[in-house]
């Protein structure tokens, strides 16, 4: 660009440091800055944004803070934009804590939060178990008052809450307020709905809700994949659990070891040992490193099926791949 006599401005290197940023590389994004300021070009709210983004974006709140502080420092203040990619900075990197404190700073100043800040907010404090709290903030954006009325997301957090509680019809309740919202649920609001049936093993429920997904044009992912199958696994029906994983090869979705874990889960709980283990040396064919959720569930299967001897030489195995074994699988593997 410059050889063509061309001069970069501000916006060239926007466009520079928020590519990089995209790619993960927020460190070339700090050297980009640095170009801008020996050319004598300073850099605007758009381009510290850029760069906090690049950042905070792989949890790196730590870096975020800081270029925050030298944007301050520098004379361009922050904006919601900013704020916000802080808040999901913190939330990125699991400081939940730290994230809503971050809020409680900003409610003081005279930026007034939209919709994706208390989204954040909201997943927050579900993901600290203040359920409270959080539905406080639902009902507080579901006013007439309220100027930062809830969206998918919104719905989907509150999903996600009810799920871990095991609350499956109100999660039920929800999603079907968002519809009546006039709200277009996406695949992590039927994932959330989806996964609320699998963990109780409704597997028809589930069913219902994986093809309705599929009618309504949504492409399932390995989320939705691994949840249909986890909930055929709880539901005692292991086959039709093999069959989820068959259908989503075939469907060019990879399985990850999450949809491993619970095949061999579903496959062990209910007795099929052999079968369990054949899928422990499958996922490592395929480049997927078996951990110790891998192994807790082989460990219990080789108690229900009375094959002490093959519990001894999976420890083994657990061992030789330096594996570090918790509680849950040493228990697992006692209760053999």
């Amino acid at each position: 660009m410059q050889r063509l006599g061309c001069m970069p401005n501000v916006d060239t290197y926007n466009a520079l440091i928020s590519a990089h940023g995209r790619a993960g590389q927020w460190r070339w994004g700090l050297n980009i800055m640095q170009d801008m300021l020996r050319a004598a070009i300073p850099p605007s709210r758009s381009t510290y944004n850029n760069l906090i983004n690049a950042s905070g974006s792989r949890g790196n709140w730590r870096e975020a803070l800081k270029i925050c502080k030298s944007m301050t420092d520098n004379g361009v203040g922050p904006d919601l934009v900013t704020h916000n990619i802080i808040l999901s900075a913190f939330k990125g990197g699991s400081e939940y804590a730290r994230a809503l404190s971050y809020y409680e700073l900003l409610n003081g100043t005279n930026i007034r939060p939209d919709t994706t800040t208390l989204n954040i907010v909201l997943d927050c404090l579900v993901k600290l178990g203040k359920y409270d709290d959080a539905m406080n903030v639902f009902n507080t954006m579901r006013s007439k008052k309220s100027d930062c009325r809830p969206d998918v997301v919104t719905y989907t957090s509150f999903m996600h809450m009810y799920s871990i509680c095991g609350e499956v019809e109100n999660c039920r309740a929800i999603f079907d307020t968002l519809i009546a919202e006039d709200l277009k649920p996406n695949v992590v609001a039927y994932n959330a709905l989806l996964g609320a049936y699998a963990s109780l093993g409704l597997s028809e429920s589930a069913s219902l809700v994986f093809d309705k997904m599929r009618q309504n044009g949504m492409h399932p992912d390995v989320v939705s994949y691994t949840s249909l199958l986890n909930a055929f696994g709880r539901s005692q029906q292991p086959h039709k659990a093999k069959g989820v994983f068959d259908m989503m090869r075939r469907n060019s979705c990879k399985p990850n070891l999450v949809t491993y874990n619970a095949l061999i889960d579903a496959y062990g709980s209910n007795g099929f040992l052999a079968e369990a283990v054949e899928l422990l040396r499958e996922m490592e064919q395929q480049g997927i490193q078996p951990n110790a959720v891998s192994f807790s569930s082989l460990f219990a299967a080789c108690g229900q099926c009375h094959q002490p001897l093959k519990l001894d030489s999976l420890l083994r195995a657990a061992e030789m791949r330096r594996i570090e074994l918790n509680t849950i699988a040493y228990n697992s593997s006692i209760g053999s």
